[in-house]
């Protein structure tokens, strides 16, 4: 348990790429690198595009972006149409974070601070949705509902969705980790590699699905989808 112990500090440990006088967390660097990787990417593959006799890349494209397009649609309504660029942004930076691992390198979704920051900006994104459809004063009203005694506990919502998003998807890329280590102990020839492999492809697509899906669901909430 020791050697557990020891590379659970490791892996909670932030390391700094030095860059001149700065020091930069490495996880900053990795999402830079992927934030590339997915810019360079997506100039390639959208060359060249046509409306007819179209090629099959072009084809898988444009099926991708509809199934991404219909599901965010799906769950928001139409009147949540001009937030699914930002949920599909969102949907492949954690995606590649997660799957980034393969190669060896630590997911920047293992540092708390990036996981809060993605926390953050979607909380803010759901309570800016849900002003933008009910309107300053609707908005208020609804911290009020269905009573006013209610009203802390509203309150308090607000506050612990960022914390939910942040640490559910924190806790379970973290937590694949532990499990990793454990059956490493356990048995540590062949079978880790293939959990590895689940761990990092499977578990990583997973989380990126739940931090989407809730991300959608709060926000559906928020723009009185239930009402």
């Amino acid at each position: 348990m020791n050697n557990l112990t020891k590379a659970l500090m490791e892996e909670l440990t932030v390391e700094y790429v030095k860059v001149g006088p700065l020091q930069i967390p490495e996880s900053v660097v990795i999402s830079w690198v992927i934030l590339a990787i997915v810019t360079i990417g997506s100039i390639l593959l959208t060359r060249n595009l046509k409306v007819d006799h179209i090629s099959k890349r072009q084809a898988v494209l444009e099926m991708a972006y509809l199934a991404g397009t219909n599901f965010f649609e799906g769950l928001l309504g139409e009147k949540g149409r001009r937030y699914v660029p930002y949920l599909m942004t969102v949907a492949i930076y954690i995606a590649f974070s997660n799957l980034i691992g393969v190669f060896g390198v630590k997911p920047p979704t293992k540092d708390l601070d990036v996981t809060a920051a993605l926390a953050l900006m979607s909380i803010i994104l759901i309570e800016g949705a849900g002003i933008r459809a009910r309107g300053g004063v609707g908005f208020f009203k609804s911290l009020a509902a269905p009573t006013p005694v209610m009203t802390p506990m509203n309150i308090l919502e607000i506050a612990i969705r960022p914390t939910s998003l942040c640490m559910r998807l924190f806790g379970n890329v973290l937590g694949a980790f532990v499990i990793m280590e454990l059956i490493k102990l356990v048995v540590p020839v062949f079978v880790p590699a293939v959990f590895s492999l689940y761990f990092d492809l499977f578990d990583g697509l997973i989380q990126t699905y739940v931090f989407v899906f809730l991300t959608s669901l709060f926000m559906k909430e928020t723009m009185g989808g239930e009402d």
